[in-house]
């Protein structure tokens, strides 16, 4: 059922939660489908945007900035490192860590992993003009910050 297939209650159509939801099921598929046919993951996108936008990272930091779960984040790392987009060394001031570090191999990938980002947002926002488009991000983000904050400790 899609808003306007005449199926749906006039209510859910009128309800921002349910058109978010439907929305995100959409690019959901979309980013799913992209990164599958560039050989990657959404986990792989994030980790290696994290680690060239702040530099080498420990796991964990990763895990935060890119909010993957820490065993997800091996998991991802272990699929990153075997196709050497990204080097892991012990940390020199904890031997127990790791500091992961973006390869150029990774950079290279990141800068096609940016293109399909690119290709699926086009896709996804098809509908809508430019200046609508930000809007939009302006206003999600607002909505997310809000919420993100008000989840906060203290």
């Amino acid at each position: 059922m899609t808003p306007s297939d005449g199926r749906t209650p006039t209510r859910l159509r009128h309800t921002p939660s349910w058109l978010i939801n439907l929305a995100s099921a959409h690019s959901h598929r979309l980013v799913a489908e992209g990164f599958t046919a560039a050989g990657a993951r959404g986990y792989h996108y994030r980790l290696l945007a994290a680690l060239d936008e702040y530099g080498p990272s420990s796991q964990a930091d990763l895990g935060r900035r890119s909010g993957i779960d820490r065993s997800d984040v091996v998991a991802a790392l272990n699929e990153l490192a075997a196709k050497n987009l990204v080097d892991r060394s012990p940390d020199p001031s904890d031997r127990r860590r790791n500091v992961v570090t973006l390869t150029p191999e990774g950079s290279l990938h990141l800068v096609e992993l940016e293109k399909v980002v690119t290709r699926i947002q086009d896709d996804l926002l098809a509908p809508l003009a430019p200046d609508e488009r930000t809007r939009l991000t302006e206003l999600l983000t607002r909505v997310v910050d809000h919420h993100a904050e008000s989840r906060q400790p203290g």
